[in-house]
């Protein structure tokens, strides 16, 4: 009689599928929404710009100043939500375009101020 007829072969490679198969994690994929890619692509652009601000010789130099190590504040960046990165992403964003807008104003007032005293330009006639 034999051992290793077909019939014998095949249960025993359908025991062996069936084994292996109940080990494998099983993977479904679904479709994700434009919306949902977006945002994890704003929150990856968020967090690398944060870093890089953060990376900036003169920004280390502040936070050492002020005794943060800044290997503790990268890991403090890397620890926060996805809504106090994009809070923090807002705020550098604002401070540099924004640092010194006044004081432009002022010295550009300044300038016609003394162009027109010293007679170059009349620009305020009513005063």
């Amino acid at each position: 009689m034999k051992i290793f007829n077909t019939k014998n072969i095949t249960y025993i490679n359908l025991c062996v599928l069936l084994i292996t198969s109940l080990w494998l994690p099983v993977l479904q994929a679904d479709m994700i929404d434009i919306q949902t890619a977006v945002e994890h692509e704003l929150a990856l652009t968020q967090i690398d710009r944060v870093q890089t601000a953060l990376n900036q010789q003169n920004v280390q130099e502040q936070l050492e100043m002020l005794g943060v190590d800044p290997v503790s504040a990268q890991e403090r960046i890397a620890a926060l939500t996805s809504e106090e990165i994009a809070l923090l992403d807002q705020r550098l964003q604002e401070m540099p375009a924004g640092a010194g807008a006044l004081e432009v104003i002022g010295i550009v007032f300044l300038v016609l101020l003394i162009l027109e005293l010293v007679g170059v330009i009349n620009i305020f006639q009513k005063i």
